[in-house]
């Protein structure tokens, strides 16, 4: 029996628009699961980096040793016993081969119901039929558990799944996580049309209509967003990797990047790419393609922290007091309206790693907005990243503490006073804050701390301890970053860390 946390992954792929896309996407054994790269953008150069990534299929093999399912030629051979680290392909487009099916597409709600039968197949194969009266054989199948992992379309079969066909038949789906890539969970909108049309339903397109997505998802209310899960799934237990990077998605002779625009991955927007709830990494990477957001080192190495990882890390940013330029600030003391938008970059590594896990920056427009508006009414905490890590000890044996850094920017503003902009003094490209932040986690219940260190101050090292806070089993550590200019900011970054179990 698979046992915690390296249960069977099901992967489903993404969308299919062509008759030959389909031919193409059922010819291959693992739907673009074993889909590598070589090629990496650096930054806003565009300059190209040589970087082999062998696929997810291949890494997950060599370092956590899964193996595939097939066998002879079959699939789920029944003589066959099942491997204890499987990966699945979930086959959906086979029925809509012309090929090996009718060459007919069913509704969304076919796919989620095959989706359901298929992990039925296999908790069957690993722990035999639901008619077994052996209490062992029962028991083995309500703890039978399978990870799933969805690359755009096929992160809404998922949610169909979970919403729609499960809470109808009455049952907990036996899934433990999903990692969702490039998902458009909130619909795909175009800039001219918005979203995609209800009426335009040819090859399935209107699954991407949130009035659509609202009735294969089940959601009832009309109050609850269409990014919802609803309560049918925990979203601490679902996690949504965000494409940013536009300009490399060459699907339709780059048709789609121009539609939608940029702050995309050239087709899925990024307020769409997330669950409510739920957390989140971004990275510079492409819908799909060369530079594509599944088959990259980014994804991967989010994709297996989420999915074997033992601890979670949310990082926020409060805002304690932004001090505006003396010159903006005497305006606003005369009555004058002010107005900035501050953009909050965002780079996370870890430790050993040479890509970052999570990436949020101006160059890569994909900053986090802060409304000068916002803050001054209340809202002084901003959530920035959710990272998830692995065991010290299954990474160095000589070391208990979990090393990563923030690398955090908070750039000056374009200062707005009575609608105009105010140009004096200022000078494009400015920082209210940039420092990289170099954090070492102990999660122990007799030694739980976090030390910190700015990287100008003691580069690559930490030594200072975090002040703490214990609630629950949640440990919440700040840490002052402050900035005595003029303009300028106070607050602190907000790191909080719990068991990810």
């Amino acid at each position: 029996m698979p046992t915690a946390p390296f249960y069977p992954i099901v992967y489903i792929r993404g969308y299919a628009g062509t008759q030959g896309e389909v031919e193409d996407t059922v010819a291959d054994p693992y739907m673009g699961f074993n889909l590598g790269a070589t090629k990496i953008r650096q930054k806003w150069t565009q300059e190209i980096t040589r970087h082999v990534f062998e696929s997810p299929v291949i890494r997950l093999m060599k370092d956590h040793d899964y193996r595939d399912v097939y066998e002879g030629g079959e699939e789920l051979p029944v003589e066959e016993e099942p491997p204890d680290r499987a990966i699945y392909i979930y086959r959906y487009y086979e029925p809509v081969s012309r090929d090996l099916g009718s060459g007919q597409r069913p509704e969304m709600e076919s796919y989620a119901e095959g989706l359901h039968d298929f992990i039925e197949q296999i908790r069957d194969h690993y722990c035999g039929p639901a008619d077994n009266q052996d209490a062992e054989r029962k028991q083995a199948r309500e703890e039978f558990r399978v990870h799933i992992v969805a690359h755009s379309m096929g992160g809404l079969i998922a949610r169909c799944y979970l919403q729609n066909v499960c809470r109808k038949k009455g049952i907990r789906p036996p899934v433990d996580r999903v990692v969702t890539y490039a998902t458009p969970h909130g619909g795909i909108d175009f800039r001219v049309v918005g979203n995609v049309p209800s009426f335009f339903s040819r090859n399935n397109v209107d699954n991407f209509n949130r009035r659509r997505m609202r009735e294969y998802l089940a959601i009832q209310d009309d109050d609850t967003p269409v990014t919802a899960l609803d309560g049918a799934f925990p979203p601490e237990r679902f996690h949504c990797l965000v494409g940013t990077n536009h300009r490399d998605y060459t699907a339709a002779q780059g048709v789609s990047r121009r539609a939608v625009g940029s702050m995309s991955d050239g087709l899925v927007r990024i307020q769409n790419a997330v669950v409510d709830r739920a957390p989140r990494a971004f990275m510079h990477r492409a819908h799909s393609g060369h530079y594509g957001i599944v088959n990259s080192e980014e994804g991967y190495q989010n994709l297996r922290r989420f999915l074997f990882g033992d601890v979670r890390v949310d990082v926020r940013l409060a805002f304690d007091e932004i001090t505006l330029p003396p010159q903006v600030a005497r305006r606003k003391e005369d009555g004058h309206q002010i107005r900035a938008s501050y953009h909050v970059e965002t780079v996370v590594r870890v430790r050993g790693e040479r890509t970052s896990l999570h990436r949020r920056t101006t160059e890569d427009e994909s900053a986090l907005f802060v409304d000068y508006d916002r803050y001054v009414k209340g809202e002084k905490s901003s959530y920035l990243a959710s990272i998830f890590l692995m065991d010290a000890a299954r990474i160095n044996r000589r070391r208990r503490s979990l090393g990563f850094s923030v690398d955090l920017r908070v750039l000056v503003p374009e200062y707005v006073v009575d609608g105009r902009w105010f140009r004096r003094d200022h000078f494009e490209g400015g920082y209210l804050f940039r420092e990289k932040l170099n954090l070492d986690l102990t999660l122990d219940d007799e030694d739980t701390k976090l030390r910190w260190g700015l990287d100008t101050a003691t580069p690559n090292r930490s030594s200072r301890t975090a002040e703490m806070q214990k609630r629950d089993d949640q440990y919440t550590f700040s840490i002052p970053v402050e900035q005595n200019t003029r303009p300028g900011l106070k607050g602190h970054l907000i790191v909080t860390a719990s068991a990810h179990e």
